[in-house]
């Protein structure tokens, strides 16, 4: 954005190159809240506590979610704003863009729900969350040293 016809005063991220430095950050989040994984590339700047962030983030999506719900003009029931929802319930998001990143949102039947935040220029990136969905299910799931809502190393 320029301020009359100044310099950019809120500098753009640098743009996605073909070698794949578009992903910021990852978050595997269970039915309860928990992070079970959470992986960062690019995050110049760290504001928070990894626990703060790992509630803000639940909490954005939680809030989303309900809102999302709430706002479906397909359902006749609306519900209250902030009841929980079951997975696959009512309307959905697939992701939302700031002028600095991209997040990315995914939920599974189960309830697990994957979060990837890239650059804003990056694509639709549904069948990229459902192929690293199938991974964890391949690979932790079915690990049987893993027992379930522990985090993944």
């Amino acid at each position: 954005m320029q301020f009359f016809g100044g310099a950019e005063i809120s500098p753009s991220p640098p743009v996605p190159t073909v070698s794949g430095n578009n992903a910021h950050m990852l978050y595997i989040f269970n039915r309860n809240g928990i992070c079970l994984l959470y992986r960062e590339w690019n995050r110049p700047l760290k504001t928070l506590s990894s626990q703060q962030d790992h509630k803000l983030m639940f909490g954005l999506l939680f809030s989303l979610k309900s809102l999302t719900a709430k706002m479906d003009p397909t359902s006749v029931e609306k519900g209250n704003l902030g009841v929980p929802q079951l997975p696959g319930q009512g309307c959905s998001f697939h992701s939302f863009k700031t002028n600095t990143y991209k997040l990315s949102f995914m939920e599974s039947p189960s309830g697990i729900k994957l979060i990837l935040v890239t650059h804003p220029r990056t694509g639709d990136l549904r069948d990229s969350l459902k192929y690293i969905y199938n991974l964890y299910v391949e690979y932790v799931v079915k690990n049987p040293l893993y027992s379930p809502g522990s985090h993944i190393r």
